[in-house]
């Protein structure tokens, strides 16, 4: 009973998984996208049923990828550079999701477990599409000049939205499911945690629509080009600026006000 909860669970996590990387809020023209928290599912199952089953999960998951990409096989110069992106940007980029549960036991706060988990697991994801763009794809869709400062550059163009969504996705399933348990859960949110997501939401949407702009900027009418950015003028900046800046701002606001909130009652309660 229990291997057959197990396996529905992880074919259902990966399918979600699976659809939910079809949802993209930026979608880069040389591969790579911002997805709707799409790594989220396989990381969890790899926190609630451990490293190994958490592995071969991602590999199953790879597969779905690496068939959605078939045709980026067709760009490779040699049979060797078609293994190379077929390892590097799909199997082993997407197997390390298998990672996501390594500080189980480690760290106690599940929530926090869970993130430091998944921002391992974004960090090397990213690191296997650097090798792989300065390597594989120098001289098809990067140029061979500089390969690895453009790969780190592009990538980094959504791979850090991705891990933003990602790893605060993380923390709040932790805090909201009880992940070790036989069956999933939902943990009712304290004040101080329901205060905590509402105020990290407007931070977060301005983290990623500020990756939106900048991948703006470095759109040209000969395609995606790193240089760009430095030829802009100081408004070109200015909606990352406003962005951030609103953003951080809202997030600060919220905070001062919920513990305004919080010292009141307090307060009140103290009194009555």
């Amino acid at each position: 009973m229990k291997k057959s909860l197990r396996l529905t669970e992880t074919a259902i996590m990966i399918a979600l998984g699976f659809i939910l990387s079809m949802l993209k809020i930026i979608d880069m023209p040389f591969g790579g996208s911002v997805t709707a928290f799409s790594m989220l599912p396989v990381i969890i199952i790899a926190y609630r049923y451990g490293i190994p089953w958490g592995l071969l999960s991602g590999f199953a998951a790879s597969l779905l990828q690496m068939l959605m990409g078939l045709k980026n096989l067709t760009y490779a110069t040699s049979p060797l550079a078609g293994i190379a992106i077929v390892m590097l940007d799909y199997i082993v980029a997407f197997l390390v999701m298998g990672l996501g549960g390594i500080f189980k036991g480690k760290i106690k706060d599940q929530g926090i477990a869970l993130a430091f988990g998944t921002l391992v697991v974004c960090v090397l994801r990213y690191l296997c599409h650097v090798i792989s763009g300065c390597t594989v794809w120098a001289g098809v869709s990067i140029p061979t000049a500089d390969g690895l400062l453009y790969s780190f550059v592009y990538n980094c163009a959504y791979m850090v939205p991705e891990t933003v969504l990602t790893v605060v996705g993380a923390y709040y399933a932790g805090k909201v499911f009880t992940l070790s348990s036989e069956q999933m859960k939902r943990i009712p949110l304290d004040t101080r945690s329901a205060r905590n997501l509402l105020s990290s939401i407007p931070a977060v949407l301005s983290i990623v629509l500020s990756f939106v702009f900048i991948f703006a900027m470095f759109q040209t009418e000969d395609g995606f080009d790193i240089t760009a950015i430095s030829q802009g003028d100081v408004f070109d900046w200015l909606p990352v600026i406003i962005s951030l800046a609103v953003g951080i701002t809202a997030t600060v606001i919220i905070k001062k006000v919920a513990f305004k909130n919080k010292a009141e009652n307090a307060a009140l309660k103290n009194k009555g």
